[in-house]
């Protein structure tokens, strides 16, 4: 099973990551990181498949898929 981690400090909401999940298992959580930008977060790891389009699309490099 794909362990994801995401660093929602350097995440900048642009929401690329949510468009391209193949299970749509990533959203805008409601909270604010400390730049007071909803940063994403997974919304059911179990159904990850580790195909890491996450990770790859991701410009600023917040996400990582260990597998």
């Amino acid at each position: 099973m794909p362990k994801i981690k995401i660093d929602i400090e350097k995440c900048k909401g642009c929401g690329l990551c949510v468009l391209y999940c193949n299970k749509g298992q990533l959203k805008s959580d409601k909270t604010l990181n400390k730049k007071g930008i909803h940063a994403v977060k997974f919304i059911d790891e179990d159904k990850c498949t580790g195909c890491s389009f996450c990770a790859i699309i991701c410009p600023d490099m917040c996400i990582t898929v260990y597998k």
